[in-house]
């Protein structure tokens, strides 16, 4: 790294007003941004106060991204961020890209001739959450001294990284350490080293040379990631950016390549950082743990990344508001060492329960419903400011909440709110049987996953109540019961998708016609949405219009195609019509490019029924009768005849020939079953329960069992 440490403010006219900046102000750190030529990113100049690597994810930003940065700039406003739960709702991104505990103020550089920027300034997390008139005042007076000092420089070049900017104290103090301490740190057998705030190595004792396995005078005045290219990680670095950031405590074990594992204890002030090395085991076997396994959040902060990325990619393709509340308790539970969770929303200023785990079904219902009151419970103080709340144990939370109502057995809670766009959607509690204080890494971490709970969330729910939608329109256009029919045996099967809306537009009816006449149709409209619903539910009662006036089989197909062309649907749907007349056991098919049905005489082997097909429905060509050819068929007592959709034997990578060849054979062997058990014998066989269906199956059975008589109403 090339600071600039030892220039003075005369020569550094930028660096000097940034670190007075930074005096001024009582923050920790500061930076400059500036837009570049072309107005589309704002790059950092300089920073002060913090090394130049641990503010690398924040280098450049995208003007036209949403960001605080950027609203500052846009807006031409100073934008102020208390605290990380007040980052996470105002902006969700940039919480994920800094999950530390930092407050921070960002105001425009105005007046620039030549471009466009900002001055940041950060504090500590623990400073009160408003600013003053005072402090307002100073920021801006800071920010028209940066912009002067930029104005007489006129910076055009954006540099490939930002400078550092030593800050200079108001007080210069040499502090020469006791010949007391300097023997102390050398008869410890744990390693000390002792950091600036440009993170560069100023005191080393011996243990920590042996452990690092570097003499001292290759450390000193050196950043470790430097010297030690086995600590140039994503996991050093995070935790070093998140113990100087926040100044808590923060562990972190560390492989040194082929020799053992070293514990690294970090304690952070402003005037820099102390690190202990503790070693560990000698390097044995490696041992990996599987890819999708939890990791728990004491774990190095590779894996808390990984956490991250996991649960990001698994709630993409959680669809329901079941599989997201699954997919967290499965996940962040083990991950944090925890023992229960809830997950809920707020309805009616009341919080509903809307999944949980590790929690009695009586306690439940005791929570369930519970006012979402800001003063009663900071489950309704989350949902109402947007604020996380964290109790070790039980007397806090009573000291904090005297009125919360004391249900469960548990000792210790993290409530996070669920925020999206910006408004408060629920809350989510992480729960312990014990006592537990959660760590700055914990909490890090747990803000930018409430961010992703809470988009999967909207989703789900958005899905949820579409899905109700569709599904109610389906189930209402399909037949809730089929008619009784003297002399024919009847059974049917409806099954949606596993996979998407878990809706389509399969479906099937029968239809009298006379006291010995029957018409059974079954069809398929393209698509799987609430459009083929409502579609399939228009097709069918067209079909059924046809046939009680009397159409034949072929006129019923294209009287309906022409319908489909007036209502200028867009799709097409296959259909297969059979009129089936029991007196005189026959029955006539006509097919739209419908699968073949299946037909089983009694006593022999069931087969596909060879029938020329027309062209689907809804093609647009106004098609004749002439198109559907008829196919008569004898249909004697016993006979068994199934009607059925393509979703029923296509199975993605095998030949559809090969499986309604299977089909057939197990309608032929499993033809002696009532009908109501052979159905479903047909369905199990050929959908498993325990696979995804990306299409929806129909089944429709027909079987005369003795002549016809007068039917049944």
């Amino acid at each position: 790294m090339t600071g600039r440490s030892e220039e003075s403010a005369d020569a550094d006219p930028l660096g000097g007003a940034l670190a007075a900046a930074v005096h001024r102000t009582g923050a920790v750190a500061g930076g400059v941004y500036l837009a570049d030529p072309e107005g589309t990113v704002l790059a950092l100049h300089a920073i002060c106060g913090v090394p130049v690597e641990a503010v690398e994810p924040w280098w450049r930003v995208t003007l036209a991204a949403p960001g605080p940065a950027q609203d500052a700039v846009h807006e031409e406003r100073l934008v102020w961020v208390s605290s990380q739960e007040e980052l996470a709702r105002s902006y969700p991104r940039a919480a994920a890209n800094m999950p530390y505990r930092v407050a921070f103020a960002i105001t425009p550089l105005t007046g620039l001739r030549d471009s466009r920027g900002a001055l940041m300034l950060m504090w500590r997390s623990d400073r009160p959450g408003r600013l003053t008139l005072r402090e307002r005042g100073g920021i801006a007076l800071s920010a028209r001294r940066v912009a002067r000092v930029l104005d007489a420089a006129r910076p055009t070049a954006v540099p490939d990284r930002p400078r550092f900017v030593p800050l200079r104290p108001r007080e210069v103090r040499r502090v020469r350490p006791a010949l007391a301490a300097t023997e102390l740190t050398e008869r410890l057998t744990l390693g000390a080293l002792a950091l600036d705030r440009e993170g560069r190595i100023t005191f080393t004792n011996p243990a920590a040379d042996e452990l690092l396995g570097r003499p001292a005078e290759q450390l000193l005045g050196t950043q470790l990631w430097q010297s030690l290219s086995w600590l140039d990680n994503v996991a050093f670095m995070d935790a070093y950016r998140t113990a100087l950031i926040s100044h808590e405590p923060l562990a972190l074990t560390v492989l040194r390549p082929s020799v053992q594992w070293l514990s690294f204890r970090f304690d952070a002030d402003a005037g820099g950082m102390s690190i202990l090395i503790t070693p560990g085991d000698p390097v044995g076997p490696p041992v990996r743990p599987a890819d999708t396994q939890p990791v728990h959040i004491d774990a190095p902060a590779t894996s808390r990344i990984h956490l991250l990325v996991y649960l990001a990619a698994s709630l993409t393709e959680a669809v329901g508001v079941k599989d997201v509340v699954d997919l967290v308790a499965d996940q962040i539970l083990p991950a944090f060492g925890a023992h229960g969770m809830i997950m809920s929303t707020v309805d009616a200023g009341r919080m509903q329960i809307i999944g949980h785990r590790g929690y009695t079904p009586n306690t439940i219902e005791q929570l369930d419903g519970l006012p979402a009151d800001a003063d009663l419970t900071p489950a309704g103080r989350a949902l109402a400011t947007g604020s996380s709340s964290y109790f070790a144990d039980r007397a806090e939370l009573a000291r904090a909440y005297p009125k919360a109502p004391q249900i469960s057995d548990k000792h210790a809670w993290a409530f996070l709110p669920l925020i999206t766009s910006g408004r408060p959607l629920g809350c989510f509690v992480l729960a312990y049987n014990h006592p537990h204080a959660l760590t700055a890494a914990e909490r890090s971490i747990l803000t930018p996953l409430a961010g992703l709970i809470a988009q999967a969330l909207d989703r789900a729910r958005l899905y949820d109540a579409k899905h109700s939608l569709a599904h109610a329109l389906q189930q209402t256009l399909l037949p809730r019961t089929l008619p009784t029919v003297a002399g024919l045996d009847v059974a049917a099967r409806y099954l949606p998708a596993s996979h998407g809306m878990d809706i389509g537009g399969d479906f099937y009816d029968l239809i009298r016609l006379t006291e010995t006449t029957v018409a059974a149709v079954i069809g398929d409209v393209q698509g799987h949405d609430a459009t083929a619903a409502a579609l399939m539910g228009q097709v069918r009662t067209a079909v059924h219009s046809h046939a009680t006036a009397g159409a034949s089989p072929a006129q019923v197909l294209a009287r309906t195609d022409r319908d489909l062309a007036d209502l200028e649907a867009g799709r097409f749907v296959s259909c297969l019509y059979a009129h089936l007349d029991l007196a005189r056991h026959e029955v006539t098919l006509a097919s739209a490019g419908h699968p073949p049905p299946l037909l089983r005489h009694p006593h022999t082997h069931a087969h596909t029924v060879d029938i020329d097909p027309g062209p689907p429905l809804g093609i647009g060509m106004g098609m004749s009768t002439t198109a559907f050819p008829p196919t008569a068929l004898p249909l004697t007592e016993g006979t068994l005849l199934a009607l059925y959709t393509d979703g029923l034997v296509e199975i993605p990578g095998a030949d559809i020939d090969q499986t309604t060849a299977e089909l057939a054979h197990h309608l032929g062997e499993s033809s002696d079953l009532p009908l109501h058990h052979l159905v479903d014998h047909l369905v199990h066989h050929t959908r498993p329960t325990d696979r995804h269906h990306t299409d929806d199956v129909a089944l429709l059975l027909l079987r005369p069992t003795r002549p016809a008589g007068p039917a049944r109403r």
